[in-house]
């Protein structure tokens, strides 16, 4: 894996480079290096606890990596604060629907473009979210706490997308919806890479991210434990990897 991962590092959009990160003095992921290319979708699979929120939240500038390397567009990010990893095209879809439940649809919506680039660029990106997610223009006037879960969902998403991102860390966007919601949210995904749009989908749900993803990591006690090409990927090796088994 360490010498597929340098191969195709060369042309990455996003490079982890053996990264380690604390919670206070709680070790969380230990030597994790991965390479998002320009235009795919990657899925990082683990359960519970295996580091996964832990690693978007280190992109994201929430958490800073003890050691190791961020690099983002050829720069390297693992310093940067969230807002400035924001600006540079970065988007996390957090997990949980987080949104301001007493806010309108569309003041949600316009929080999400409040760097200088998306601001410039909020019609456009308005008028984008409600192509992929036409309820949202149907009730914009409403308070966001009106919505079902799953259109809560795709508000949180089309607030992500106003801020003009290059690449975009979704976070569990299935968890606790209904399969056919969850079909709708990933249409939607689809949809978003199919315009340029790079994606890191976090997912438990280990067979909707390897029937989305063209690759895939599994991520195990903090620690990357396999990584490969969907289609090469083979039932036992998740087995292995996923349960130990």
């Amino acid at each position: 894996m360490e010498k597929h991962s340098q191969e195709m590092s060369q042309d990455a959009l996003l490079k982890i480079s053996n990264i380690d990160a604390f919670y206070g003095t709680l070790q969380a992921l230990w030597g994790v290096s991965l390479v998002v290319k320009p235009g795919e979708i990657v899925a990082l699979i683990g359960s519970n606890a295996s580091g996964k929120s832990t690693l978007i939240n280190t992109i994201s500038g929430v958490i800073h990596p003890a050691q190791g390397t961020i690099e983002f567009d050829g720069r390297d990010i693992s310093t940067l604060d969230p807002f400035q990893i924001v600006t540079l095209g970065i988007s996390q879809v957090p997990e949980g629907r987080r949104m301001f439940p007493e806010m309108t649809i569309l003041d949600n919506l316009i929080l999400g473009s409040y760097n200088r680039q998306a601001r410039s660029n909020r019609e456009q990106n308005l008028k984008r979210v409600y192509e992929h997610f036409p309820i949202l223009e149907e009730r914009k006037n409403q308070l966001a706490k009106t919505l079902s879960g799953g259109e809560q969902q795709m508000l949180v998403i089309g607030r992500g997308l106003m801020s003009d991102p290059k690449l975009m860390l979704f976070d569990e966007i299935s968890l606790g919806l209904a399969p056919k919601v969850t079909d709708e949210l990933y249409k939607a995904v689809r949809e978003i890479r199919a315009k340029g749009i790079t994606i890191l989908l976090v997912e438990q749900n280990v067979r909707r991210s390897l029937k989305e993803a063209d690759r895939a990591y599994i991520i195990k006690a903090g620690r990357i434990v396999l990584g490969k090409n969907v289609a090469e990927l083979q039932e036992e090796e998740i087995k292995q990897a996923y349960f130990g088994v």
